[in-house]
């Protein structure tokens, strides 16, 4: 078997609601572009130089029925009010060489800018000990983004987050999803 190492990454979101747990989030992947593909989860590591593309262009290399790999934060609720939330955030190392990380935030009650920040924080701080680079934990995200982005052993952070507030006598359903291709 040859080594399947992807060499493109996309990343998506979506948001789906609906009285049965299942079809709410057949209607996230939906959203998200990806409702038609077999989906495959896999861990967080973003292999050596693969490129970051945009969803428009990601998603318009699939085939309907494709098994794709993806890094996937999927989060549900059926409790009307209730906040949900998933994002995925990616950590890029200055050497395109080097892997990086994804990480994904599957939750409750936080905001966009809160698991947005935590998503990316994770990505970060997995990357950084790679590198045998400690930041203090307790430090807020933002202080921690510029000490990483300083030590030249990570140039870029990102992330995709998709919210949601719960409805009345509906499941609601985020998803983010890092999606591999490969040439």
């Amino acid at each position: 078997m040859s080594n399947l190492v992807p060499t493109k990454v996309f990343l998506t979101k979506g948001l789906g609601r609906h009285k049965y747990q299942l079809k709410s989030f057949e209607e996230a992947l939906r959203k998200a572009g990806m409702a038609q593909q077999n989906l495959v989860q896999v861990s967080s590591i973003l292999p050596p130089k693969c490129k970051m593309i945009s969803s428009e262009r990601g998603l318009e290399q699939l085939t309907p029925g494709e098994i794709c790999y993806c890094v996937m934060a999927r989060s549900d609720t059926n409790e009307h009010g209730r906040i949900v939330v998933s994002s995925i955030g990616v950590a890029v190392p200055r050497d395109r060489n080097q892997w990086g990380y994804l990480s994904e935030v599957h939750g409750h009650g936080m905001n966009q800018q809160t698991a947005a920040d935590m998503a990316e924080d994770l990505a970060a701080g997995m990357l950084g000990t790679t590198f045998g680079f400690e930041v203090d934990p307790n430090k807020a995200w933002s202080e921690k983004e510029q000490v990483y982005k300083s030590s030249g052993l990570i140039i870029r952070t990102s992330n995709i987050t998709q919210t949601a507030r719960g409805q009345e006598d509906l499941w609601t359903t985020t998803v983010a999803l890092a999606v591999f291709l490969f040439d």
